[in-house]
């Protein structure tokens, strides 16, 4: 025992009297004291992970899960480095996060030592906050040992806050880092004192006046939509946002990462979620729709390309976005009244301020008509025998039990699911990573909102270069017990490009966009330990993927779809809903 044993054994022990309750390390020499004293607890939980990107996004899916920072701890060096992306991903879509960077002492720091970068403040301006932790002392004062203390309460606190996201401790040690004795060192803390208990402050109610106004909007236009975008809140969210639609009479527009698209209907409210199919350009839905007056917004820009384009060109008189955090979130640059307050309370009070307004039916059936259309459109492609990628996504959301995990990869799957995914039925616990919207990570953040939520069924659904960035993320399936249910779509490179106009200009098209890559992912599934099927047929496909999330196992199901067949399909389903339009 020393002076790095005591100081990491105290500030592990402030962490977790904060509320940490999930931990995840990576191997390294100088991160040796923090290391040990997390792994000698009993009230964390613990994993390994031997890349450091693939541990961040993990810790990432746990704060997405749980809304409680985990703590993240590697060495020094670019090890660190390797937290960015997640970093990033975790200050765009606001999760909390802790990040532990073991660092070399003052004065080896611009000395050209070994395995020695710049640490302080690493991570820029995506961290809340940033802090260089003093050297561990010999006999560290009581001042010293509340410094830690609070220092480490606060950092939970912040993280996890009214604006929640990333905090940076970087702890610097020098040698002995294993816990020898060292003649002189107190290994025990010289106090009494009680932990710090800092509470992250609660979300703000609504004032009178921002529910009064609203209200008059509300009043004054009989056009309008109520616009649920990912990352809407929990703890009721959903309910208090149906008993504001119907005292309104508008539609609800909910993403699939909302929170709010999937669970039991009410016959008062309109839950939209085909409007990526009815608002297409090459839909003549859109153009007869009554274009909304008033926009309210809860949570994030949608997914959606073309609901976000659909509500730009309404130009609304007015456009409210309710957010927890007052966190700028408008790229059309709309926007009129940012209301900072809980989303669930607001809409609550605003629900009561409307009840005594009346229904406006005829706007409602005009979506109810345009939903109506796209899946009768959808319908008939999968009576008619369709497989393509999206049917796989539909069938995933079909197959999975009440309260299940779905986790969708960036480019193609999030887009299918948002575009596939009919409103009502089961509740489902979707995430995508759409913070920064990047591919790398995503199978490592799937495993850690596994991981942060047990006993549920996990599918992940990825493309194929979404997996190539992120396969070594699959050693947490069994190094990490977390059992996946992952569909692979396979099209052999980047598909998403035939959206763009850049597809009708190749050479360089292929090479440089689709980027084919002629992989096998079979060795990948045995590699890590996972049942390995690729689906056949549709049939086949529905069987492996219910028999593998009833059992528990965890499974790759390959999907191999061409592109360009993918892409005319879809593009078949929009042309039908628009002819079916009534």
């Amino acid at each position: 025992m020393n002076r790095n044993t005591l100081q990491a054994e105290l500030l592990v022990e402030a962490l977790i009297g904060a509320g940490v309750r999930h931990v995840c390390l990576s191997p390294g020499s100088r991160n040796t004291p923090l290391v040990m004293a997390f792994a000698s607890r009993e009230d964390v939980r613990v994993t390994s992970h031997l890349d450091e990107r693939c541990a961040a996004f993990f810790a990432l899916g746990i704060g997405v899960a749980t809304g409680v920072p985990a703590v993240l701890v590697c060495t020094s060096g670019s090890a660190a480095a390797n937290y960015f992306p997640a970093i990033v991903e975790a200050h765009q879509s606001r999760v909390p996060m802790i990040v532990v960077t073991a660092d070399r002492p003052h004065e080896l720091r611009h000395s050209g030592a070994n395995q020695t970068i710049d640490q302080i403040k690493l991570f820029g301006g995506y961290a809340l906050w940033s802090v260089d932790l003093p050297l561990p002392e010999a006999v560290p004062t009581a001042l010293a040992m509340r410094n830690l203390r609070s220092t480490a309460a606060r950092a939970v606190a912040i993280a996890a806050g009214e604006r929640r996201g990333v905090v940076h401790l970087n702890a610097p040690f020098r040698p002995p880092l294993e816990p020898t004795a060292v003649a002189g060192d107190v290994v025990s803390p010289q106090t009494t004192e009680a932990l710090v208990k800092i509470a992250a402050p609660a979300p703000r109610a609504p004032d009178a006046g921002q529910i009064e106004t609203s209200a008059a909007l509300i009043k004054q236009f009989a056009r309008g939509v109520i616009v649920c975008g990912p990352g809407c809140p929990d703890d009721g969210f959903r309910e208090r946002v149906l008993d504001l639609a119907e005292a309104a009479g508008y539609p609800i527009l909910a993403d699939a990462l909302s929170g709010v698209r999937f669970g039991p209907g009410r016959a008062g409210a309109l839950v939209s979620g085909a409007y990526e199919t009815y608002l297409h350009p090459q839909s003549a839905i859109g153009k007869a729709l009554p274009k909304p007056e008033l926009v309210v917004r809860f949570g994030n820009v949608p997914t959606s390309k073309w609901l976000n384009q659909f509500l730009d060109d309404a130009n609304p008189q007015a456009v409210l976005h309710i957010s927890a955090e007052g966190v700028w979130a408008d790229d059309s640059h709309r926007l009129t009244h940012l209301v900072q307050a809980d989303p669930g309370e607001f809409a609550r009070q605003l629900a009561q301020a409307c009840a005594e307004g009346a229904q406006r039916v005829s706007e409602l059936d005009a979506y109810r008509a345009a939903e109506r259309a796209a899946a009768d459109a959808w319908q008939q492609a999968l009576a008619a025998g369709a497989w393509f990628d999206a049917v796989a996504v539909h069938d995933v959301i079909h197959l999975l039990p009440e309260d299940a995990t779905l986790f969708a990869g960036n480019s193609l799957p999030v887009r299918h699911v948002d575009q596939f995914g009919a409103s009502g039925g089961k509740r489902l616990c979707v995430h995508a990573n759409r913070g920064a919207s990047g591919i790398d990570g995503n199978m490592s953040t799937a495993l850690g909102i596994g991981h942060a939520r047990p006993g549920r069924a996990l599918a992940a659904v990825l493309g194929d270069v979404t997996l190539y960035h992120d396969m070594n993320g699959l050693l947490a399936v069994k190094r990490c017990g977390v059992p996946v249910t992952l569909v692979l779509l396979n099209n052999n490179g980047g598909g998403i490009f035939r959206r763009l106009a850049v597809k009708d200009f190749d050479p360089p098209f292929t090479e440089y966009f689709t980027t084919p890559h002629g992989l096998n992912f079979e060795p990948v599934a045995q590699l890590y330990g996972l049942g390995y099927v690729r689906a056949r047929d549709r049939a086949h496909f529905r069987e492996t993927f219910a028999a593998s999330v009833r059992s528990g196992a965890s499974t790759m199901i390959e999907v191999a779809t061409d592109a360009q067949t993918d892409f005319d399909a879809r593009a078949a389903v929009i042309l039908a809903a628009s002819a079916s339009f009534r």
